[in-house]
Parts: C-alpha cells; structure tokens; sequence
C-alpha cells in the first residue's frame, strides 16, 4: 500500500471504480490522518484512511442462505457461487441483502453496505463464511483472523501438475494501478502467504488442500497464477491460455475454489467451533472438475 495512490487503494478495497473513488475523495467522503487530501496522494507507512459512509440504504431482498450455524451473536454459513457480498456501484443482489431479509440483527462496524461480513469470499468463490451480529463478536472474531487463531482452508483445482507435496507461496501482493480488483506480486506489497497440500494429480491439474496464513484480496488465485499454476476458471489470472489441450470446450462458472473448513474461538462463550463441508456436499463446478479431470487419467 506504501507509496501507492490513495484513489488505486480506496477503488480496490471497497470494490468500486476508481473514478468513483476519486469523487469520494473530492467530496471528502475519504480522508487520511483526518486530512482532506487529492486523489493522487502517495499513502505513506503509517497513514490512515478514514471512510465516511455515504447515504444509503440497503434493502431487504430474498436470496436464499444456506445456513449452518446460527445463534444470537454470529452466523456460519455456505455461500453460493455468483453471489457478490456486498454490493458495487453496478449491483444490489448481495449476500448483504439477503442476510438482512434473514435477520435485522447484523454488525454495522464496517458500515452499513458491509453489515456482518467479517471476512469476504469472492463473487465466484462458494463456501464457509463468519458473519458477525453484533459489533461486539465482529470485533473479536476480525482480530482473530487477524492474529491468526482462526483457521481457513479450501479446495481449489489447478492448471498442470505441481510436483511437491506440500508447500508455501510467501509473495507479496498489491493492487494492479488502473483496476478495481485484480492483484500482482510486488516486493513492496503487503505480505500474503499462502499453504497448501496436494490431495490428488492429473494428467493436466492438481487437486489441492489451502491454508491462508493472510487474507489478501484474490490471494489464492493470485499465488497460483504467480507460479503459472492458475485455477481451472479463473479467466482474470490467466486460465484462459490453458484452454487448449484436454480442457478445449470445458467450462466452469468462474475459479474452482471453495471454502470447506473453518475453525474459530466463539467470541462469547470462548468455545472452539469446527465446521466442514463434507465430499458429498462439494460444490457442483468442483466434483464435475475433478471428475473430468479423473475420466482424462
């Protein structure tokens, strides 16, 4: 982030076109330190930006949850495929808006278009996720992510056949200049490391298991990409070039990855909560991946 334009940060981490981050910026609805300052500002080490929420209202719509835990301060839920948490400037159908159809109870420490998203999965990304009720558990159960008591994995296919058996990818990652999303390594991003372990391998792909050690935007597919082993789908880091050869013609709704496990410290009752999903419960886009690639063996 250090020495990276303000209006570059603040369009990539609240999911926005940077023109819109610009006339946020303008309107001083963003500022630093508590200081109006330009779009092109150079973030420096130790800099704060504030975020003042515009006026808005999120509405209520029913899109159905698959909820798997649930009590007075938290949610454990499998997020579908195609659902975007919260909303951009193009899109209101969010897991925002079906979490406030589902309960009126929901943190608001992050403002009022991310109530209760403690951590974000992507759009295309299906699985496990905390929502936070109060402002007190989003407290807690962020800074446990955070300092890394809370455990994360996933189940992603990759392109081509990595040959170790277990390994970290220890890159840091920033922000591409001029995009809302996409990341790159960069010596002078923030540090992401990702673990992972080989399930299965194929003729043209790995099966793998994932343990995030950060929580970077795109973390996981950024990695991969980085070491030319992007996921099956995931068109924005570079799959599509592997789209010849055995997967001509094969399609997946976006990167093949989901979120299958989780463990967290209920930020109340202190007690360690596990939660996987099972092989019968992988999501679709997953067992038809894996079964394509076994039937190419």
């Amino acid at each position: 982030m250090e020495n990276e334009r303000l209006d570059s940060i603040v369009a990539a981490k609240y999911n926005i076109t940077r023109s819109k981050a610009q006339k946020l910026i303008e309107k001083e609805n963003i500022k630093v330190n508590g200081l109006s300052v330009k779009p092109s500002y150079k973030l420096k080490a130790k800099d704060v930006i504030q975020y003042k929420e515009e006026e808005s209202v999120i509405s209520a719509e029913n899109i159905p949850l698959d909820i798997i835990y649930e009590d007075d301060y938290l949610i454990v839920l499998n997020k579908q495929k195609g659902l975007l948490c919260h909303r951009t400037a193009h899109e209101t159908k969010t897991l925002v808006n079906a979490l406030l159809y589902h309960t009126e109870k929901l943190s608001n420490i992050e403002g009022i278009e991310r109530q209760g998203i403690v951590h974000r999965l992507d759009k295309d990304t299906s699985g496990l996720m905390l929502i936070a009720k109060t402002n007190e558990a989003h407290t807690v159960l962020k800074k446990d992510i955070q300092t890394k008591k809370t455990i994360r994995k996933y189940l992603a296919v990759c392109h081509g056949i990595i040959e170790d058996d277990f390994g970290t990818i220890n890159k840091p990652l920033a922000h591409s200049l001029g995009k809302t999303v996409k990341m790159y390594t960069n010596d002078n991003g923030l540090e992401a490391i990702t673990h992972f372990k080989v399930i299965e391998r194929f003729n043209s792909g790995t099966f793998l298991s994932i343990q995030l050690e950060t929580g970077r935007t795109h973390q996981i597919r950024c990695h991969f990409a980085s070491i030319n082993h992007p996921l099956v789908g995931d068109n924005l880091y570079g799959a599509k070039s592997f789209q010849n050869g055995i997967f001509k013609g094969f399609k997946t709704d976006g990167q093949v990855l989901m979120s299958y496990y989780l463990l967290f410290t209920h930020p109340v009752t202190n007690e360690i909560m596990e939660f996987e999903i099972k092989k019968d419960n992988y999501h679709p886009d997953l067992l038809r991946t894996l079964n394509f690639l076994r039937s190419k063996n």
